[in-house]
Order: structure tokens, then C-alpha cells, then sequence
């Protein structure tokens, strides 16, 4: 499936380029309708160009556009299927200009289209035009023949389909499901392995959640359908002469109403809802998740002390409220236990869930094509973020999984021991922090904290440099660009959508001019104060009076602007803030 896009004056026509494919997406660049043509139809002064595949379409100020994916790269084979990761996207006007558009229209247009851009240029976007990327091998092996026979985009776990919102009007329309691509969200790597001689395929999928999306401080805890933040479901598959074998994991934000909005202090303090009533998100929340993946062993890896304790306290409290059976908690203060360099003491945790592990175990096909186990049950990870912490117990659970996985299909030998296999720990190290870094850009805007031990399996002086790095890098973009994030996240998913009417968008909104004057004070006044510091006067006790004065009125200001820090971060525009908490 290599389409071409072609374009003439009136009409998009997409051609799919498979062998013998005589079917044509005709779109109405005037009436938006999509329709199905053929070849023949296509006048010949249409200009061609080759695409790699349909993201879909979306209303902006200026009118309607189509998004398409320009150019891809090969990650790998699954089961025979190419997959391919969305490295480069264009958006085509229906219109021709955009002189209808006053001049404020015109920059409104441009700010969308920005925001459109900022989402597409965020690494990880993943498809693959004949099979289907959102399920676990688990879920597809355990589907009828109708699931079968249904388009991808019919088929696919909606949860997981980034451009959903985008494919709107191709999908309601079943004759045109063919040109219609889902793409997943998150990070895919393929990696052909050898231990003992014995070559096989070990594949890590990070499938992240377009159902309560966004950035770090700005979308915490769930929605009242019960989506978590940052929900994520990582695979690790294994495939070895025709055997077949894969374990899931899933991470999310805790799952009751809290925030924990930037206010210009490093960390702000978390706050939990008093309004809202926790257990019917809370219950919505595991009913799915049992529904989908059968027991659930959380791992809640937060600080037992200071600002994230009450969080702790709070999930505990409403898994015991909850009294089901089928959901087990752990508690786990992964910095005291690992303090001073105690990495080590992470084997704590993994022996006292190894029976849960050993009871949910895995899902696994011999080469017959009989299944030989099912998973029960997953591990349901979360810190704070649900990024660095988080990711460094799934390796550890992962590695075990795959420990048993390799000896029963006859890869390992009895006895032998994955850390032992030099080449093979060293692909997995570097998979599972490459895997960690795209979940953290993607939510929190930098690589993740932590890797030197994913990569090494110990911490490291460079680590913590790097470390203290990526965290002044986050607390400027939460603080100073997330809130252009959130809202280009929103707008893409379609939680914010821009109708036909001309009237004003949230964009034109004002922000208070003490929000722009105040910061310059400051810095002019502590300006001043230097300045006064370099070209003393003509005596001591003048100089020290201009320093004080100024150094005074500077900090004064300062203490106006973090005491007031939420009217001076860069706060969303787009979704009014009930739909946020």
C-alpha cells in the first residue's frame, strides 16, 4: 500500500498503489464529501505525488485540510507484517488561499496549524497497513472470524488510535475503511536476537492511551469515564520458529481525581479533589481493566512521605473500599528503599510479586499454532509521572517474564540466565531506556530520569548529572510551554474542535497585563541593582542605598510573581478546566 495523492483544482484523489487496485478517495476540496471513483476518473493534469498514507482530516479557521504521512522507516517485520514508524507528515489545504480570512483569522490559522505540527513532529508514531498494531497478541488470538474479516479501523482498540478523531469522516463511511490508516502512539523496536546460536525475534510495543492525553501537570489522575492519565500498555513479544510468545504490563496515572497544576515552584504540590466523588471513576477505572486484562497487581512505587504521601494513603484506602478480590495492592517507596545507591534493593519488590507473576503468567503458541498459556492478569505500575520510576520495575518484571518464556521454547538452557547473555542484556538494557525516554518526551517534553540503570543495571555519578539536566529542561517546559502542548494534544484528539462559524476562538483571549509587566519589572530592577553594584557612587553608603532600593524592589516583585505562579505559567486556552481535573 504505497497511495498517491493527487490534486486538481476541484478534487484529492488517492490512489492505493496495490497491485491490480482500481479504487480511487475522491475528496470535494469545495463540498469536504468523500467519495469512491476509480482510475479512469482521474483527469490527466492532476498533479501526483507519492504518500505513505492517510493521517486524516481536520476543520481549522481556514477551512478543512488533509494530514498524510510523507515519508516513513522500516522498524521491522511483525509476523510477517512490514511495520512503520511516521517520520515525516504535510497538511494540504482543500482551500487554495486564505485571503478570505481577516488578518487575525489568518494568525488564528496559523497558531492551529502549529499546533497540529507540534503533535505530528512528536516522536512515535507507529502503522502498519495489514495488521493490526493496536491488540496484544493475547486479544487477537482470542478473536471470532468476524473480528477477522472487519477493517482495521473497525477492529482496531479505539483506545489506542492517535488519529481517531482525524479518520472521522473516512470511518463513517464503511467503503472507504480501506484507505483508512490506524496509527498507533508510543514506541515500537524489533530486534533479531541470538543466544546458544539460536536466533529469534524480541519485540518491546509501548501503546499510549488517546483517551485522557496530555502533558505532565496539566492532565493527572482520571476523567469521570474512569481513563487514567498517561495510560500506557507495553507488550514484550518473543518469536522464535514460528512459537510465539508475549507479556503485558500497564502503567496510568493514579486513578482518582487530583492535579497538581505548575505554579512556577519546582514542585507543586499535589491536590486531591474534595468535590468529586473518587469511587465511581475509581470503580469505571478497574471494571475495565479487569474486563480486558483479568486480575490486576498494582505497584504504586510513590514517596511514602511528604506531598505524594496522601496520594499513597488515598489509593490504598480505595482499593480496600473497593474489597475485590481480584485486585491486589503494593505499596513501594521506590527512592527510600534505592536511596545511596541501593539499586539492588529493586529485588525486594520483584521477589514479593513473583507468585502473582508466576499465577498471571503469560501468553505463549508452539510452533502447531496451540495455545500453550494465557495471561491472567498484569501488573499495573504507577509513580508520580508513571515514567521513570515506572519503567525501571516493568524491565525487571519483563526480564523475568522472558526468562521463562526463552527456556520453554527451548532457547535458554536449564540453568542459564538471561543477565549471563552479554550481547543480548545489552540490546534489552538499551530497548527498555529507549522505550522510557519516548514515554517521557511524550508526556513530560524530556528524555526520561533513571536510564544509566535501565542501560547498565547500576547508577551512575554521569546519571545523576543527566538526570539533574532533563529536570531543569521539564520544570521549564511544564512551567513556560505546556500549556501550548495540552492544547495542540486537545485540538489533534478532537476534545477541542473549531466549527464553521466565524466567531472568535478561545485563542483571543487577553491575559492580565500584570502577567507581561510584572517579569519586566523584575528584571529591570534586578538590573539596576547590578548596575548599581558596578558603577559605585561617590561614596559607600550611596552605593549600598541604590543596591538595597533596587535589590529590594526586585525581590519584592519576585515574591508578588511566585506567590501568584499559576497566572504566570503557560496555562492551556483550548478545554475549559473542568474538563481537565
Amino acid at each position: 500500500f504505497s497511495p498517491l495523492v493527487q490534486n486538481s483544482k476541484l478534487k484529492f484523489f488517492i490512489e492505493a498503489c496495490d497491485e491490480g487496485a482500481d479504487a480511487v478517495l475522491a475528496i470535494d476540496r469545495v463540498s469536504n464529501e468523500m467519495t469512491l471513483t476509480v482510475k479512469k476518473d482521474v483527469p490527466p493534469s492532476a498533479v501526483t505525488r507519492p504518500i505513505c498514507g492517510i493521517m486524516g482530516t481536520i476543520r481549522l479557521v481556514a477551512g478543512m485540510y488533509l494530514i498524510v504521512i510523507t515519508k516513513k522507516k522500516n522498524v521491522g517485520s511483525l509476523l510477517g507484517h512490514a511495520v512503520w514508524k511516521a517520520v515525516d507528515f504535510d497538511m494540504i489545504s482543500y482551500k487554495k488561499t486564505v485571503l478570505h480570512l481577516t488578518e487575525t483569522q489568518s494568525q488564528e490559522n496559523k497558531n492551529f496549524l502549529s499546533m497540529i505540527k507540534n503533535v505530528l513532529n512528536t516522536d512515535g508514531f507507529y502503522f502498519c497497513t495489514d495488521f493490526d498494531l493496536t491488540h496484544t497478541l493475547q486479544r487477537l488470538a482470542n478473536t471470532s472470524p468476524d473480528f477477522q474479516e472487519m477493517s482495521l479501523l473497525e477492529r482496531a482498540d479505539q483506545r489506542f488510535v492517535w488519529n481517531g478523531n482525524l479518520l472521522r469522516e473516512l470511518a463513517a463511511q464503511p467503503e472507504l475503511h480501506k484507505f483508512a490508516l490506524p496509527v498507533v502512539h508510543g514506541f515500537i523496536v524489533m530486534k533479531p536476537c541470538r543466544i546458544n546460536g539460536k536466533i529469534f525475534e524480541w519485540v518491546l510495543i509501548s501503546r499510549r492511551s488517546c483517551f485522557r492525553a496530555g502533558v505532565r501537570y496539566y492532565v493527572r489522575g482520571i476523567d469521570s469515564e474512569g481513563h487514567a492519565a498517561n495510560f500506557v500498555e507495553t507488550e514484550q513479544i518473543v518469536l522464535y520458529e514460528g512459537a510465539r510468545a508475549s507479556f503485558v504490563q500497564t502503567r496510568g496515572s493514579m486513578p482518582f481525581f487530583w492535579s497538581q497544576r505548575p505554579n512556577l515552584k519546582y514542585k507543586p504540590k499535589p491536590v486531591i479533589s474534595q468535590s468529586s466523588s473518587h469511587m465511581d471513576g475509581f470503580q469505571r477505572h478497574f471494571d475495565s481493566q479487569v474486563l480486558i486484562y483479568g486480575k490486576q497487581t498494582i505497584l504504586n512505587l510513590v514517596n511514602q512521605k511528604g506531598s505524594e504521601k496522601p496520594l499513597e494513603q488515598a489509593f490504598a484506602k480505595m482499593v480496600s473500599g473497593m474489597d475485590n478480590g481480584l485486585i491486589h495492592y503494593i505499596a513501594f517507596d521506590f527512592h527510600k528503599e534505592c536511596s545511596r545507591m541501593r539499586w539492588d534493593r529493586l529485588q525486594i519488590l520483584v521477589d514479593a510479586v513473583a507468585e502473582a507473576q508466576d499465577e498471571y503468567s503469560y501468553f505463549m503458541v508452539n510452533t502447531e499454532g496451540k495455545t500453550l498459556a494465557q495471561q491472567k492478569g498484569v501488573f499495573r505500575s504507577n509513580c508520580m509521572d508513571c515514567l521513570d520510576r515506572t519503567n525501571v520495575i516493568q524491565s525487571l518484571l519483563a526480564r523475568r517474564s522472558l526468562q521463562s518464556q526463552l527456556q520453554r521454547m527451548g532457547v535458554l538452557n536449564v540453568g542459564q540466565r538471561i543477565e549471563e547473555q552479554a550481547d543480548f542484556e545489552k540490546i534489552y538494557k538499551n530497548a527498555w531506556a529507549d522505550n522510557a525516554n519516548a514515554c517521557a518526551v511524550q508526556y513530560a517534553g524530556t528524555g526520561a530520569l533513571k536510564t544509566d540503570f535501565t542501560r547498565t543495571g547500576k547508577r551512575t555519578q554521569w546519571g545523576l548529572v543527566m538526570d539533574g539536566w532533563n529536570s531543569m529542561i521539564r520544570y521549564y517546559k511544564n512551567n513556560f510551554s505546556d500549556g501550548f502542548r495540552q492544547d495542540s494534544i486537545d485540538l489533534f484528539l478532537g476534545n477541542f474542535a473549531l466549527d464553521e462559524s466565524d466567531g472568535p476562538t478561545p485563542l483571543r483571549v487577553q491575559r492580565d497585563w500584570t502577567v507581561f509587566t510584572l517579569p519586566i519589572i523584575m528584571v529591570v530592577t534586578f538590573s539596576m541593582s547590578i548596575i548599581c553594584c558596578l558603577m559605585a557612587g561617590d561614596t559607600w553608603t550611596e552605593t549600598l542605598a541604590y543596591v538595597m532600593f533596587w535589590g529590594a524592589a526586585s525581590w519584592i516583585t519576585a515574591v508578588i510573581i511566585f506567590f501568584n505562579g499559576q497566572n504566570f505559567v503557560d496555562a492551556p486556552k483550548l478545554v475549559q478546566k473542568d474538563k481537565m481535573d
